[in-house]
């Protein structure tokens, strides 16, 4: 049956049915008849009678021929839509009132004697050892081009070794630190990228066959904030390709903790290299637990902040309304030293929102009020007991933990389309041309059969799940009212998938181990633009813990 209480000028404006009549991606120039119609409708649920596929045959034809039209056009990926996602609640504005930071950064550090000691240290230690001149920069980013040399084809993690400029920029630190100029925490601090961020003069793979020798004529907002920070850049890691998993095509991104297992992804390079101790931090990427998931399996410390918090020019889009970019270190203290340098917004990225980051370590993080979603924490299944004395340690410390729910009469899992269509955008050349064949994963659920599935989702359904979308943004702003941070297993029931599509930030910390030694990870949430609040909270649990300060035997050499 139709459904009648649906407009049917509305249903006219389904891309589904216009592209799946047009035989799939315009490769047959067939007209569209009755017949195509009725086979159309049974991909998008719908059904018409034979007067009404008549009266719509020319119009399909028609628009057929503008989507035509509109294929000849060239559409860079860097191109995004002309609407863009805010995932701001009804009346709520973040704070923009930017105060002066205040780390709590340590006075004095020792200079172990041993360079694989001095490659595990923190951000904030070496921050203090160069500041106070107990190593140079030019020295410490030899100690990590050399341990990226002896491991990287190991993890194969590495994409390009940026040797030359590296020690060009860590002399020229070293210099300006001579002179009495000092650019901060960052000043003189190797670190790494995910190969998603565009640098000139040199190549920008997306981890993708078909993009492993391109060079893109530009350098990502954010790398150029962290230079003028002081940061030296020594190398771009490798991603599965084009954001998916850790399959890139130049192999498989292993995981320093058991190299027979893959590192995760789609920040893998940047996950491995950091808790290989390749580098102290490097920049990832999350559109649905791609920053997460490869600091879980990796045992590091992932931040993925609020939506439009960081600009994104310059780095690969795969979904303008979900893509998120954050830094992967050893430590949360580390993830918000880095976030304040990039954080901020951007002319060339029309999402990004000004909001203030405004940590202070004076501020005692035992005045938070926290929530954990209690649920999550019941339920048997491995690491389980690791995720319950995160609990305890923080009643241990004076916490009182409130029991909540996350409950939604929404069905999240169908907003994933969003996603979808989105990606199959971005790469719609690449589908069209049919060198989505050189990708090296193609099984069912790989991107090469998502975006060629995606081409079938409903226009009129694309809308409706942002409409949705925006209730659950709504709904978990509720949630938020009464909390500053709530506390849940990394991959506990859909907040993963809710907390993306809600665009909130995410604190993902080392736990513990699991039966086979690899590591495991425990996730703090809080309220949209609110991430010194996960800083805070994660920097205490991080003191009194020391899974943070594990290495991988393998590479503690």
């Amino acid at each position: 049956m139709k459904n009648k209480k649906t407009p049917f000028w509305a249903l006219l404006l389904s891309g589904m049915i216009l592209i799946t009549s047009g035989f799939v991606l315009g490769r047959h120039t067939k007209e569209i008849s009755a017949e195509t119609i009725a086979w159309a409708e049974q991909i998008i649920g719908l059904s018409f009678s034979p007067p009404e596929r008549d009266s719509m045959k020319s119009l399909l034809q028609d628009q057929k021929v503008n989507y035509a039209s509109m294929r000849k056009q060239p559409l860079v990926n860097a191109t995004g839509p002309s609407l863009y996602f805010n995932p701001l609640p009804h009346g709520f504005h973040p704070n923009q009132n930017q105060e002066p930071i205040n780390w709590g950064l340590p006075g004095k550090i020792d200079l172990p004697s041993e360079d694989k000691d001095i490659a595990f240290m923190t951000v904030a230690e070496l921050s203090t050892l160069i500041r106070n001149q107990k190593i140079s920069s030019e020295k410490l980013t030899q100690i990590y081009l050399e341990r990226i040399k002896t491991h990287s084809d190991t993890l194969e993690c590495l994409i390009s070794l940026l040797e030359e400029e590296a020690l060009s920029k860590a002399r020229q630190m070293d210099e300006e630190i001579k002179q009495g100029k000092y650019r901060g925490p960052l000043h003189g601090i190797p670190y790494g990228i995910k190969d998603l961020f565009s640098v000139k003069s040199t190549k920008t793979t997306w981890g993708a066959m078909p993009y492993k020798d391109q060079e893109i004529d530009e350098t990502a907002t954010v790398v150029n904030k962290l230079d003028d920070a002081g940061a030296v850049l020594v190398a771009k890691f490798t991603l599965g390709a084009l954001a998916m998993g850790d399959i890139w095509y130049g192999g498989k991104t292993r995981n320093p903790w058991n190299l027979e297992q893959g590192s995760s992804g789609s920040s893998a390079g940047s996950a491995a290299a950091v808790s290989a101790g390749l580098v102290p931090f490097a920049l990832g990427t999350e559109t649905y637990g791609s920053i997460v998931s490869p600091s879980t399996r990796n045992g590091v410390t992932g931040l993925r902040p609020t939506f439009g918090r960081v600009s994104r020019s310059g780095a690969m889009a795969l979904s303008w309304s979900m893509d998120k970019i954050g830094p992967i270190s050893r430590s949360a203290l580390d993830n918000g030293i880095v976030l304040s340098v990039i954080n901020g917004v951007d002319k060339k990225d029309k999402s990004t929102i000004p909001a203030a980051f405004n940590y202070n370590v004076d501020k005692s993080a035992k005045e938070l009020k926290i929530g954990y979603f209690s649920e999550f924490f019941k339920t048997k299944k491995p690491n389980r007991d690791n995720e319950n004395e995160v609990l305890d340690v923080l009643r241990a410390q004076g916490f009182q933990l409130k029991s909540i729910a996350l409950e939604t009469q929404l069905d999240v899992n169908s907003m994933i389309l969003m996603l979808m269509a989105e990606g199959a955008a971005a790469f719609d050349s690449l589908t069209r041309s049919g060198d989505d064949d050189l990708l090296v994963a193609q099984h069912k659920n790989a991107w090469p059969n998502l975006f060629r599935a995606a081409r079938f989702i409903p226009a009129v359904e694309y809308i409706q799940a942002s409409r949705f979308r925006a209730q659950l943004i709504e709904e978990m702003h509720a949630l938020f009212k009464d909390y500053d941070v709530i506390i849940t297993p990394s991959f506990g029931g859909n907040q993963l998938l809710i907390t993306n599509l809600t665009g909130h930030p995410a604190l993902c910390m080392p736990n513990g181990f699991n039966d086979q030694g690899s590591p495991t990870s425990i996730t703090f949430l809080a309220n949209l633009y609110e991430e010194e609040k996960l800083i805070m909270l994660g920097r205490l649990y991080q003191e009194g813990t020391s899974w943070d300060e594990k290495r991988p035997p393998l590479f503690d050499k």
